[in-house]
């Protein structure tokens, strides 16, 4: 979707912001011993008072029921698509959880996501941590207008895979956005290996185009697993992972993240 007028520009900008306000809110929330069934009922009631609701409960993929939550809740091994019902026990110190919001906003779409441990954090956990946060931003510096969307993946995985020795989830990526959640184009967070892995790899970024960009990371695996007929996403070794997500509009002056108040969250919540 291409936003020229001012208007919708601004409505963009709000959704965006509604996300930003919902993940501030939830930083005060999330501590040991809340369940995920617990963390999305706050999410529905936090976006109920910003005047939003869910871009994702009740949302629907061919071969899969409606997505049954508020917002996309992935602990530890999941990497995307956790839901509030896939686990009762309630969160532990140590774990990471991958909180995605999704909301709708006057019409218009805000998708972001960020990855928080649990009242501690491993070295191993917080350096994953720190290669997605810095993987968005250097992704995002890439996606100048005129320029194909395979920089963005040149940007993220040549740093995640080639300076911090992690590995990029294959097969998932950002997408276009804007009055519906998924649109054209597709971002993917690695260089295709061959000329029909990735068919919008030499589409332009172009003024006025809405992309949500998210890497996943693991440190070890590129795999994924998944139950049938299910939602959630696993590494399929097991392995921790992270999700970082941001909205941005390109611009005749380069990439707007819209989501860019999200770089102030904290990497441990629940002290």
């Amino acid at each position: 979707m291409i936003v020229s007028r001012e208007r919708d520009i601004q409505g963009a900008t709000a959704a965006a912001q509604c996300v930003v306000d919902t993940h501030f809110a939830l930083v005060e929330y999330v501590k040991p011993g809340v369940t995920l069934a617990e963390i999305d009922q706050e999410v529905g009631r936090i976006l109920k008072s910003l005047q939003c609701r869910s871009a994702f409960r009740k949302y629907k993929l061919a071969g899969l029921p409606p997505f049954p939550s508020h917002s996309c809740l992935s602990v530890n091994e999941c990497i995307v698509h956790g839901t509030h019902d896939m686990r009762a026990e309630p969160l532990q110190p140590g774990d990471l959880i991958s909180i995605d919001i999704g909301v709708k906003h006057h019409g218009w779409i805000g998708d972001a996501a960020w990855t928080y441990a649990v009242q501690e954090a491993s070295d191993e956990n917080l350096n994953l941590m720190r290669a997605g946060r810095e993987s968005l931003a250097r992704g995002i510096s890439a996606m100048k207008p005129g320029r194909p969307l395979l920089d963005w993946a040149r940007a993220v995985q040549g740093y995640v895979e080639g300076e911090c020795q992690m590995q990029l989830i294959r097969g998932l990526g950002g997408h276009g956005y804007g009055t519906t959640l998924h649109g054209a184009p597709f971002v993917s967070n690695v260089v295709p290996r061959h000329g029909t892995e990735w068919p919008d790899a030499f589409k332009t970024f172009e003024p006025g185009m809405l992309l949500a960009v998210e890497p996943m990371l693991s440190p070890t695996t590129s795999a994924i697993t998944s139950e049938r007929h299910r939602w959630p996403i696993f590494s399929d070794d097991g392995s921790m992972s992270v999700h970082y997500e941001a909205d941005v509009l390109i611009t005749s002056d380069g990439p707007r993240d819209l989501t860019q108040g999200m770089r102030e969250l904290p990497d441990i919540v629940g002290h």
